[in-house]
């Protein structure tokens, strides 16, 4: 049999063929009126695609190159911070905080779960400087309410910064950037903009200009102030990956085409279809038999599921990449071999849904010898997308 591959990983995520082909044309110098017209063009189309009328940069580096900008620039050692982690992500906040002189106040939840808002409550305090924070944390699948985080920040600490690891949460979950007061919100490129690693995008309200010139820490490349700058003038700091800044624009563009060239409606579009997806893919993989990880707080960006006592999730990693070409994710960190997940952020359709659900039929039938009857799961996600359609 033909095996055709197709990526269901939560980053990379499959490119976008006319990212592609922008990325093979790229040819240019990054100081010429043709650059930066590209330069200043994708920097105004990010500010559509993340909803926010502040300032969004970016930079060449991945998401955590972001991350680290983001407490270098608006932090001092010493400061008090809170980090609110229930995974992985949520502890590389903890050690970027620490690795830059941070007290760090934490809350946390147990793998697989969201935050308690009242334990946030209690925790929050209006010396913190900052609160970071994931909107949807990647290892577990885990969509964090970033609302209500917000809301309780406007309450309780007002002054404290809030800080946003929307990596996978832009393009899956819908914000309310300058609405909710979100300081940065933090973006990636092989998420759901559809193209290869190697940029990182973050928006950044007035507040946090202000916070940065009392801040304290050391920063060169990832000094927010520079990239300010040289944005005005259509240029980066530093040398910029020209080609997936090309590819970035394309992306865009074609996300806009979605809904007849309005980005906007676009970038909404680009959500609902994250969400019926992995709405399908739950519905799906629970007629198989399947426990998801993370029931009560499920993320759109990907979907966890918890394999059968005994089984380990590799098994199920491998099968699907031997019969089908077709590559998922497994666990990180303690998670691996517990939990596979699956991606929906980008570049997919409810077909893709379909086709991965047809194989997960053969795989849970045959490698962890449930008692599927095939077409049980299909049946399932078709219900949740004829459901969506109509509504």
């Amino acid at each position: 049999m033909i095996r055709k591959t197709r990526l269901f990983t939560p980053g990379p995520t499959p490119l976008l063929p006319a990212a592609q082909f922008a990325m093979a044309a790229a040819d240019m110098h990054h100081r010429t009126p043709e650059f930066r017209a590209l330069y200043q063009k994708v920097l105004a189309q990010l500010r559509v695609f993340v909803g926010t009328g502040s300032d969004v940069l970016l930079l060449s580096s991945s998401g955590t190159g972001a991350m680290e900008a983001a407490v270098s620039n608006l932090t001092s050692p010493g400061e008090r911070v809170l980090v609110l982690t229930a995974g992985k992500f949520g502890e590389r906040w903890v050690a970027l905080a620490k690795a830059f002189g941070c007290e760090v106040d934490l809350v946390e939840a147990p793998y697989g779960e969201t935050f308690d808002l009242a334990a946030v409550r209690k925790a929050l305090k209006p010396e913190h400087r900052a609160i970071f924070v994931q909107a949807t944390e990647t290892s577990t699948a885990v969509r964090h309410d970033v609302e209500a985080l917000a809301k309780l920040r406007n309450e309780v600490a007002p002054g404290t910064l809030l800080v946003v690891d929307g990596i996978t949460g832009l393009g899956t979950t819908h914000f309310d950037v300058d609405g909710w007061g979100i300081d940065i919100l933090i973006g990636g490129s092989q998420k759901a903009v559809m193209i290869p690693p190697g940029l990182a995008y973050l928006s950044v309200s007035d507040k946090a200009w202000v916070a940065m010139e009392k801040s304290k820490n050391p920063r060169y490349y990832f000094d927010l102030r520079k990239e300010r700058k040289n944005a005005v003038k259509g240029e980066s700091a530093y040398t910029p990956a020209v080609a997936l800044i090309a590819a970035l624009g394309a992306a865009l563009d074609y996300i806009a085409g979605q809904a007849g060239g309005d980005l906007e409606k676009g970038r909404i579009a680009l959500v609902d279809n994250a969400q019926v997806n992995a709405a399908a893919t739950r519905a799906g993989l629970v007629a198989l038999g399947f426990t998801l990880f993370a029931p009560t707080a499920p993320a759109a960006a990907a979907t966890a599921v918890a394999v059968p006592e005994g089984m380990d999730s590799s098994e199920v990693v491998k099968a699907l990449k031997t019969r089908f070409a077709s590559v998922i994710a497994n666990g990180q960190g303690e998670m691996k071999g517990k939990i596979f997940r699956v991606a929906h952020l980008g570049f997919f359709d409810f077909l893709d849904t379909i086709a991965l659900l047809g194989a997960m039929e053969h795989i849970a039938k045959d490698t962890l010898k449930l008692p599927v009857k095939y077409g049980q799961a299909v049946a399932a996600a078709q219900q949740v997308y004829s459901d969506a359609v109509k509504s």
